[in-house]
């Protein structure tokens, strides 16, 4: 690439950076190249999509449970005052599926595995759940996640560029010190945010903590941390743990003003 091209690309990616920079609830700076709006539409197509492919459980009684804790905890959003966009309404569905697994997509979407009530056997570890799931959405993380996979094939492209390197061959290294420990970094301040939510719904946020330690009995090959999209199991604890005696207080406060979720399974 001539040198002046180099200059350019390099002129214009800096621009993007600067422009595209937000903060997170939790004051951590963010990089956002990608509307609200955009992400939203993606959220309710992928949404779309997989009910088109996965079917949803038959079981009315599972489906209400799932409903239940997801609206003791979207109802409180507002009351958080994170200022961030919050969806008008939420959609929930409970799929049939053994995944241990749950997911938040912009556009007000939620859905649960079946599978995964087999670990979160309580209402409040159901709502630790959905709590860090909903605060990925809130705290703008999917856009954080496009932006960033866009901007790390472009840094990639500069560095091929001055280095001569194949961008084949650095795409590893952009994988493993750009883009995972960015989705860490989500992962950690959804179960810190998801605590938070969870206890202003009068859910036990002990309960994280439980959740985690049922996770973590369920074995198998895990990677290093340092190559995994999530923190450990055992860092997650830590981590909830140190936030647990500041919304413990939250959580009190939220019974003592009547919220108490009573969500049959």
């Amino acid at each position: 690439m001539p040198l002046p091209q180099k200059r350019l690309l390099i002129v214009s990616t800096v621009a993007l950076l600067i422009a595209a920079c937000a903060t997170s609830p939790l004051g951590r700076r963010q990089l956002k190249i990608v509307s609200d709006s955009e992400v939203s539409q993606m959220g309710i197509q992928s949404f779309t999509e997989l009910k088109q492919k996965t079917p949803a459980t038959k079981d009315s009684a599972q489906a209400a449970y799932v409903q239940c804790v997801s609206s003791a905890i979207t109802r409180v959003i507002p009351s958080m005052n994170w200022h961030v966009p919050v969806p008008a309404s939420w959609e929930v569905v409970t799929f049939q599926s053994d995944d241990v697994n749950a997911f938040a997509l912009p556009g007000g979407k939620i859905g649960v595995y079946t599978g995964l009530l087999k670990v979160a056997t309580t209402q409040d570890q159901l709502a630790a759940v959905i709590g860090h799931e909903v605060t990925h959405v809130l705290a703008g993380h999917s856009a954080e996640r496009v932006s960033s996979n866009a901007v790390g094939s472009l840094g990639t492209a500069v560095a091929s560029a001055y280095t001569g390197i194949s961008t084949q061959a650095l795409s590893g290294v952009t994988q493993t010190l750009f883009l995972l420990p960015y989705s860490r970094s989500h992962e950690s301040e959804a179960d810190l945010l998801g605590m938070d939510l969870m206890s202003k719904a009068g859910f036990d946020p002990q309960a994280s903590i439980t959740l985690w330690q049922n996770m973590s009995k369920l074995g198998g090959q895990k990677p290093p941390q340092i190559m995994s999209t999530h923190p450990s199991n055992e860092t997650r604890i830590h981590d909830l743990t140190k936030r647990l005696p500041q919304d413990l207080p939250v959580y009190q406060q939220a019974r003592a003003a009547g919220l108490r979720p009573s969500c049959g399974r």
